[in-house]
């Protein structure tokens, strides 16, 4: 598998997100390294079919940015992306994670072109809107936000592409579960002659992933495997085998510090998994629950085979 060089900055993030039960301001940290949006774009963003980690984390330009921008003032921000923008009385709109990314495929020499993305995190699918459709807004935005306010000189050809990727998390309905939607322009009907390039109109793309449980059972080699995998790996709290899948992305061999590291964040997702074991077991014996049904429940919660079920008992049952 493409692996990259990970960084004692995305360690540490992981080490803070180890008991997640949410998608808060940590887990959203720990989706700002370049890592873990490298692997992110791979995934959805069509411009870099081909190309590695390693390449994609080069095209990636500052993440964050606080500035508070109009559409109208977007152009003077050369990087670092406004986080929100603001334009007379309309509802400010603030993005969870933007930035620019050089666009490989039309980018040449001294001329750069870029993509602009967003990516937010949703803790839940079913809103009392359509996802899609806040998505197709912020897409509008953030394509409106490239030009000044339009005159008879506005040179349109300075628009580039937008990318708003939304990963939703909880509240996803079975059937959806596990998925990821594209949504583009297209050019679906011309009468006569005369087509369009498609570099003229293909300027947005929303794309919404839908996660939904603890456990992943994709099959290896099915499309967005890689990315849906990955994602719920660090997405949820963190299971016995999480460095496990992330060493799989993110090469930790050639740095000693990192391994250790490494090891001390298995450890305390160890650690973690092994208080919930503890308590689970103390709780039920408590309520005299029967030695076969507290087994099920090991088997059940944290995935355990029967045998490591059974000895975790007999581990924590002495204790009680």
């Amino acid at each position: 598998m493409d692996r990259i060089k990970g960084s004692l900055e995305l360690l540490s993030d992981i080490q803070l997100t180890a008991d997640m039960e949410g998608l808060d301001a940590e887990s959203k940290t720990l989706l700002r390294n370049k890592e873990v949006l490298a692997v992110i774009l791979q995934g959805v963003v069509e411009e870099y079919a081909g190309y590695s980690l390693k390449d994609i984390m080069g095209f990636i330009g500052p993440v964050n940015g606080d500035q508070e921008v109009s559409p109208g003032r977007t152009n003077s921000q050369i990087r670092g992306e406004n986080a929100e923008t603001i334009h007379l009385n309309e509802k400010t709109s603030y993005f969870d994670m933007a930035f620019r990314a050089k666009d490989p495929r039309c980018s040449d020499g001294d001329v750069q072109v870029s993509l602009h993305i967003d990516i937010e995190m949703q803790k839940r699918y079913k809103m009392p809107y359509p996802i899609e459709k806040r998505g197709m807004y912020y897409l509008a935005r953030r394509l409106s936000s490239q030009l000044s306010l339009a005159t008879e000189d506005t040179d349109y050809d300075q628009l580039e592409k937008c990318y708003s990727i939304w990963i939703c998390r909880d509240r996803i309905p079975k059937d959806s579960r596990y998925s990821i939607s594209f949504y583009r322009v297209t050019n679906t009907q011309t009468i006569g002659a005369g087509m369009v390039p498609k570099e003229h109109y293909d300027l947005m793309t929303l794309v919404v992933i839908k996660l939904g449980h603890k456990v992943y059972n994709g099959r290896k080699g099915e499309d967005g495997y890689s990315l849906l995998r990955f994602l719920n790996a660090i997405l949820y709290p963190h299971r016995d085998d999480f460095m496990e899948t992330i060493t799989e992305y993110v090469d930790l061999s050639e740095n000693e510090d990192l391994r250790k590291e490494a090891e001390q964040v298995n450890g305390l997702g160890l650690s973690i998994l092994e208080e919930g074991i503890q308590a689970l077991i103390t709780d039920n014996l408590e309520e005299k629950i029967p030695r076969e049904r507290i087994i099920a429940k090991l088997c059940r919660h944290f995935h355990l085979t029967q045998e490591s079920a059974e000895q975790y008992y007999e581990q924590f049952a002495v204790e009680v």
